[in-house]
């Protein structure tokens, strides 16, 4: 009787396949008992990953299955490995549900990109879209489904070490780097064995804790919260992203991952989501330390009504959500929404189709550190870097005899992965010395000396490197963080270049040898003496498997930077929070006179490179700057049309930025907004004219009444390489 049982049950999910998504759903969940339901809602890792302990069940992975008490793992990969945990999943257990993957492929599986930083500094969405989708090719060839990125966080304090995982201060930017993400990730099929599921992370504001301290409280008003930090959300929930993960910090008093105003009515009731959400790693747990939850019992019913469906190790749904059940505490309904949610999604993957669809070994040997994903990181790293600084040191000459490569990065084979690298293979890094071997061949000697390690008050190597350095035509310094000094857990209360190494630069400097300094690092970083004392500065963030081949084509001229800076560099540590789109208040900074006026005593307001900034070999110039209206209807749409001119003697790619400024509101407004980019080549001596529209979706912001409208007034435009360097025009909006 019980086999029978069993093949009827098997009989009604086969035929549900030709019904809905929606109609599958609800047969599966029709099948299931309260013990199979909560454990849809169960996630653990395979052990090895960072994060807080916690009480893991006593069961084995196995056991969990067969029970049909765990409904995802993460930190699990191989075809093989993934494949036998599927199938205990779908031949063991009563129901046959199949199990979801999951994964931190933030910047790459084994073949690594550029972190998600450098990339946003491409200002090229479409570049982005295509690394993403590289690296779900690569993940899920290797049994992954599903990857817990983008990380879409508004991050304006350099210190906060996970601001290297996202896209910078700028909502406009950051909404658009994570479309391209997720996009990426997924693909025009989610079905399709090569695409897989995107989390937007992490819901919400956890990117303004408070000092850059990770983990920390967020507290802000509704406004700029709508504002600036949802809006990334927002764009990515309406690109389709199929989940969501819940914050460790709380707003305003209520943590992210209990709060049912940020899950349920916004989320799902404003925003429309239907994937489901996951929490942080025990995220749910930790209501209880944040105070709201007496213990892990409350804080699994406090977590499921606010609608985090899926509790990442915290043990707090496995142990206690069939007792609040039964209690009746927590509804079946509640339940049934959630399991509905994950169901969903698992469907939309086709795993309940082909369930062993991503456990291909062949595949795998295909697809991982290919040939031709290797190649797609050192196309995706050439857009990623930023010059800061050429006072026409670089490009450098390919008959130069002798270069100096002074710093401890210059040879590391680590710390170029980044943090986050998942299972990132150094093996294949080529470090900045061998991409200057591999550009030069024997035409030229690469000496090296480290000099110092990056952390510690050893001076010991600077000799060697003084005597390395004498005998070259021209050093490059390659200094900065290690990639453990960024990422989570990892703030920083200084933004300078940690260790000796700084003082090790200003000893070479005193030589008189052209310098460029190759800055390796996870954040902004106060480099005022740099600025004023080396030729060159690359900004090159950590650019993954081909750093030193990219690093040396820069160098070399073989590709003219075009990078942009997602997020502000300030002159000092006190000058941060440091943005562009800031608010004027009552009392701007009058430099003439500034008592009495917002300004610092000894600093200016100033950053050392702003917002948008980035140099290239060659020189832009913008002109004509016209609108095709000056004053137009709050439901109209204008063109801003300009003429951009390559005036220097390299091919060169401008990145040409468009800002607004809403002159009077019923609210006050930034003194300026992205709204608009585009990504432009010209060759020596072309122009172009270049047409951007503004939208009325481009001028709404949330009024005094908390309503995303636009209201009519006087505003200016701005058009230019950067946040600061602009030409402008004026137009107004009427009813």
């Amino acid at each position: 009787m019980k086999k029978v049982l069993i093949l009827l049950l098997i009989s009604t999910i086969i035929s549900a396949q030709n019904r809905s998504t929606e109609q599958r759903v609800d047969s599966v969940l029709a099948l299931m008992n309260l013990e199979e339901k909560v454990g849809q809602l169960v996630q653990y890792s395979s052990g090895w990953a960072t994060g807080s302990k916690t009480d893991r069940p006593e069961e084995s992975s196995s056991d969990l299955l067969k029970a049909g008490k765990i409904g995802s793992f993460f930190n699990i990969v191989g075809a093989e490995t993934t494949r036998e945990l599927q199938r205990i999943a779908v031949e063991e257990s009563r129901l046959k549900i199949p199990v979801i993957i999951g994964l931190d492929v933030i910047h790459g599986y084994k073949s690594t990109f550029p972190v998600p930083i450098a990339e946003a500094s491409s200002w090229n969405p479409e570049l982005v879209k295509k690394s993403a989708r590289w690296q779900a090719i690569e993940s899920s060839a290797a049994g992954v489904h599903w990857t817990f990125n983008p990380m879409v966080d508004i991050a304006r304090d350099p210190r906060w070490g996970r601001i290297v995982e996202g896209s910078g201060e700028d909502p406009y930017l950051g909404a658009a780097m994570a479309v391209a993400r997720i996009k990426g990730y997924q693909g025009d099929d989610l079905s399709a064995s090569n695409t897989i599921a995107a989390c937007i992370k992490h819901f919400a504001g956890y990117g303004a804790a408070e000092a850059g301290r990770d983990y920390n409280t967020v507290d802000f008003s509704e406004r700029t919260f709508h504002e600036f930090y949802l809006r990334p959300f927002k764009a990515a929930v309406d690109a389709g992203a199929a989940t969501l993960m819940s914050s460790f910090n709380e707003i305003g008093g209520v943590p992210a991952s209990g709060s049912h105003y940020l899950l349920t009515k916004v989320l799902r009731g404003m925003w429309g989501f239907d994937g489901f959400v996951v929490s942080d790693w025990n995220s749910v747990g930790e209501l209880v330390p944040h105070g709201v939850a007496a213990n892990l019992k409350e804080a699994a019913e406090l977590g499921l009504e606010a609608g985090v469906d899926m509790d990442m190790e915290g043990n707090a749904y496995f142990r206690h959500m069939v007792e609040l059940v039964n209690e009746g505490m927590v509804s079946i309904e509640t339940i049934d929404e959630s399991v509905r949610r994950i169901l969903r999604i698992k469907f939309r993957l086709g795993l309940f189709d082909d369930p062993y669809k991503y456990n291909n070994v062949e595949t795998e040997k295909k697809n991982v550190l290919s040939d031709e994903i290797i190649k797609a990181t050192k196309d995706v790293a050439l857009e990623s870097m930023v010059l800061l600084k050429n006072d026409g040191l670089l490009p450098l000459k390919k008959d130069i005899r002798k270069i100096a490569v002074i710093g401890p990065l210059g040879q590391s084979k680590e710390d170029p992965l980044g943090p986050w690298n998942q299972q990132g293979q150094k093996d294949y890094v080529v470090t900045v010395v061998e991409g200057l071997q591999n550009k030069l061949g024997s035409s030229a000697e690469i000496m090296f000396a480290e000099g110092c390690k990056i952390l510690g008050e050893d001076r010991t190597g600077f000799a060697e490197a003084l005597e390395t350095a004498k005998k070259a035509d021209v050093i490059v310094l390659s200094l900065g963080e290690s990639l453990h000094l960024s990422g989570e857990a990892q703030s920083r209360s200084t933004l300078d270049v940690p260790g000796v190494q700084e003082e090790l630069a200003k000893e070479l400097h005193k030589l008189g040898k052209p310098m460029v300094l190759v800055l390796m690092n996870g954040r902004p970083l106060t480099i005022n003496w740099f600025d004023e004392n080396v030729n060159a500065i690359l900004e090159c963030w950590f650019l993954g498997l081909q750093s030193g081949n990219a690093i040396a084509d820069v160098l070399f001229g073989d590709y003219n930077p075009s990078g942009k800076l997602p997020v502000t560099f300030p002159k000092s540590l006190g000058q941060v929070p440091l943005y562009y789109n800031h608010k004027n208040t009552g009392r701007p900074l009058n430099p003439k006179v500034p008592a009495y006026t917002s300004h610092y005593n000894d600093e200016s307001n100033d950053p050392l490179y702003p917002f948008g900034y980035g140099l290239s070999f060659t020189k832009f110039e913008y002109s004509d700057l016209k609108l095709s209206k000056s004053e137009f209807k709050k439901d109209e749409s204008i063109k801003v049309i300009f003429t951009l001119k390559n005036t220097g003697k390299y091919a060169g790619e401008e990145v040409a930025q468009l800002y607004v400024r809403d002159l009077v509101g019923s609210v006050t407004r930034p003194v300026k907004e992205l709204k608009d980019f585009a990504k432009i080549k010209l060759n020596p001596g072309e122009s172009k004219m270049v047409e951007f529209s503004i939208t009325p979706e481009k001028l709404k912001f949330f009024d005094l009444n908390m309503d995303f409208v636009v209201e009519p007034g006087d505003f200016k435009v701005f058009i230019g390489g950067n946040s600061v360097d602009v030409i402008e025009q004026s137009f107004k909006v009427v009813e």
